[in-house]
């Protein structure tokens, strides 16, 4: 009897597990299927957003010799800071260290030159700020440019104007001839959440209109004295400067401008100017040119928890004054080293970084309120907001002696040249010529240099200034104009593109 039902249990056992093997196989993958429609697609955002970002290429006056002859390139030693996070090869040691954010600068590429002249420095990002020509980028993509040249996706080139750029929050503005352009959407800064979707696009190492994309990792990142940057693992590089990150609504909510790194390379850690911090800056400098900060004239440092505990402000929050400065607004409202301030304005401040952010962000001449926790009290103060000194150039600009004009037919190509002497002749082996004394505009963007020798302009063979004058006046500006000249022992041709 137990045989017979034991037979029974296991013939029953087997129907029983055939039944749930084919249930199991007749069930449709519905799992697998809801995790790939939870995976983002980012292809509308991108034909929404991409027609908005631009490249954006610069070109600045050469100044240093050759590396190896006892001076070292400046640019050079600040590429080698910035991607390698440590001093080029017989420089000195300076700069940024290597376990802080880095600026997403360009590389600089150029030849060593021989005399001074304009030179490409580098490539950067941007985005439409607005319909008639208003471009966003980093300010450590056009500072120091003499000529900045804004290519859009649809290629068109344009020469831009520099309208200001702010180094102390890295937002740049420049301006481009144009109109019906189609400006990015500004989304709110308030709305982005950590481990929201992002994307970016840009040109990184000069390969245009690339798009990455990642989460957002951290807000109110503190890596800077005015701006809580925006964290994210978007895979950013050189030349992504300036680029727009996006949201997945199609709205712009920062600028990319540094990345975290010890190799020069990206590492999954990258920054983001918020946007309506930069819109904040970019208002200013579309108006005046440069931006207003207030100050009140102290030094200071965060309160730390034993501090905090020890003379009852109970948890480690606000600003320690560690100086004042003398006759500064803070010193006219009595506020005193060892002070802590609370608040600013009623608004608390939470870390010391706080502190200059608000009184940055507030207009000189403006009155307001100062709380201060002094010898276990706390104590309002009247202050007058100063205004922050403007930022000092980078580095002094030099007086540059006067380039000769030449001819209007020279001039309109951006060329002034001279007649060859019979010693350069006979020295180059060069039946006639005329040689470049000074390069500005087209000619400049070409690639042409000081000390070039000219010896065919279009198919027409150049003997003297006067042949040159000849076929430049009658030559059709609005199109391409092949140049033939003589550098060193080489012959090349360079073509002089019409100003758009």
């Amino acid at each position: 009897m137990f045989r017979i039902e034991l037979k029974k249990l296991r013939a029953y056992g087997l129907v029983m597990a055939l039944a749930v093997a084919a249930t199991v196989a007749l069930m449709p993958a519905q799992p697998v299927v809801a995790q790939a429609r939870a995976l983002p697609d980012f292809t509308d955002l991108v034909e929404q957003v991409g027609p908005s970002v631009v490249n954006i290429r610069t070109l600045e006056r050469s100044r240093g010799t050759a590396i190896g002859q006892g001076q070292i390139d400046e640019d050079m030693q600040e590429f080698f800071r910035r991607f390698f996070g440590q001093p080029m090869p017989g420089a000195p040691r300076q700069g940024p260290r290597p376990d802080r954010p880095q600026p997403d600068r360009p590389q600089p590429e150029r030849p060593q030159p021989d005399d001074e002249q304009s030179q490409p420095r580098g490539v950067g990002s941007g985005f439409i700020l607005t319909a008639d020509g208003f471009v966003m980028t980093n300010a450590h993509v056009v500072e120091g440019a003499e000529e900045v040249m804004v290519t859009l996706p649809d290629k068109r080139e344009f020469k831009a104007r520099i309208v200001g750029y702010d180094k102390r929050t890295d937002v740049g503005v420049i301006k481009i001839e144009a109109t019906g352009l189609p400006a990015v959407k500004v989304g709110d800064v308030t709305r982005l959440k950590v481990g929201e979707w992002v994307m970016a696009i840009g040109s990184p190492f000069g390969l245009e209109n690339t798009v990455t994309a990642g989460i957002v990792s951290a807000k109110q990142r503190d890596t800077g004295d005015y701006l809580p940057f925006i964290q994210t693992d978007v895979a950013i590089n050189p030349g992504n400067s300036g680029g727009p990150l996006i949201n997945m609504r199609g709205e712009v909510v920062g600028i990319n401008s540094q990345i975290y790194s010890r190799s020069g390379g990206f590492m999954g850690i990258s920054f983001a100017i918020p946007i309506d911090e930069a819109i904040r800056v970019a208002e200013q400098l579309r108006t005046s040119g440069r931006v207003s900060r207030g100050r009140i004239g102290v030094q200071i440092d965060q309160v730390s928890k034993d501090v905090a505990e020890s003379i009852g402000l109970g948890k480690p929050q606000g600003a320690l004054v560690r100086s004042v400065e003398g006759g500064s607004p803070a010193d006219k409202a009595g506020v005193e080293a060892g002070d802590i301030i609370t608040k600013f304005d009623g608004k608390a401040i939470d870390k010391a970084s706080d502190l200059p952010r608000m009184v940055g962000n507030t207009k000189p001449g403006t009155r307001a309120t100062v709380t201060v926790f002094r010898r276990g009290g706390s104590k309002d103060l009247a202050v007058t907001i100063a205004e922050l000194e403007p930022e000092k150039p980078a580095r002094p600009v030099a007086e540059k002696p006067e380039k000769p004009k030449g001819s209007p037919a020279a001039q309109s190509i951006g060329l002034s040249v001279s007649d060859l002497t019979d010693a350069q002749r006979k020295e180059l082996k060069l039946k006639g010529g005329v040689k470049v004394e000074a390069v500005t505009a087209g000619a400049a963007r070409a690639g042409i240099r000081e000390g070039d020798i000219i010896v065919g302009v279009g198919n027409t063979e150049i003997t003297s200034v006067r042949d040159f004058d000849a076929v430049v006046a009658k030559i059709d500006k609005s199109k391409a104009i092949p140049v033939l000249l003589r550098r060193g022992e080489l012959a090349t041709y360079l073509v002089i593109r019409p100003a758009r």
